[in-house]
């Protein structure tokens, strides 16, 4: 459905308004509900970004923009009785204006959460905002990342000698987030990654 036909297909209620469910596209978490009246849908469907209806305040607001949490829009659709729209997006922070994840108290499990860090890179590697520790990666090109890996590899291995978890828990992380960068600059997805290890569990299986 082209972005025209969808603006006339939806049907507003008696104010004017369509609910909205937000998903998280790499988690699959509903994160929030919302309304969008004609206007905010348009801006929605302009910018790629999402813009709602405040009910209290009766005026349009754009998601993110005193906050920074903005939400790229990855597909929207419309529900079998066309009064409710279903739009996925990749968070660039918490939904909540309480500074949670989801508005509805879930967090992402481990595999949600790579697959929306991993979207979230994807989108600093096309956006390229100013003063991100993630575009200056991307901008230094693929030798600074493989050494950001080497970095992280060698610093993990030193807190796995350490005593107590914090610093090999932080080192961890650290390294995680770099083989993400590392991926999303080669080209690699997590799904990927995800069909070769199910491939050798698979095999070892099949052995034992």
């Amino acid at each position: 459905m082209t972005d025209s036909s969808l603006l006339e297909t939806v049907r507003f209620d008696e104010r004017g308004l369509v609910p909205v469910i937000v998903q998280d596209s790499g988690t699959r978490e509903v994160l929030m509900l919302a309304y969008m009246n004609r206007e905010s849908l348009a801006l929605t469907l302009e910018k790629r970004e999402t813009w709602f209806y405040s009910r209290s305040r009766q005026a349009i607001w754009h998601k993110g923009e005193t906050s920074g949490n903005l939400q790229a829009v990855r597909k929207i659709s419309l529900d079998c009785d066309s009064d409710t729209l279903l739009v996925e997006v990749a968070p660039a922070g918490p939904a909540c204006h309480l500074g949670t994840y989801s508005c509805f108290g879930v967090e992402p499990a481990l595999e949600g959460f790579l697959a929306a860090l991993y979207t979230l890179i994807e989108e600093r590697k096309e956006s390229r905002p100013p003063e991100s520790y993630t575009t200056w990666l991307f901008d230094n090109g693929l030798d600074k990342i493989l050494k950001k890996v080497g970095e992280e590899s060698a610093e993990t291995i030193i807190a796995a000698k350490n005593e107590g978890s914090a610093e090999l828990v932080a080192e961890t992380s650290d390294l995680l987030y770099h083989l993400l960068v590392l991926l999303v600059e080669r080209g690699i997805s997590l799904e990927e990654i995800t069909q070769e290890l199910r491939g050798r569990h698979a095999s070892r299986s099949r052995r034992s």
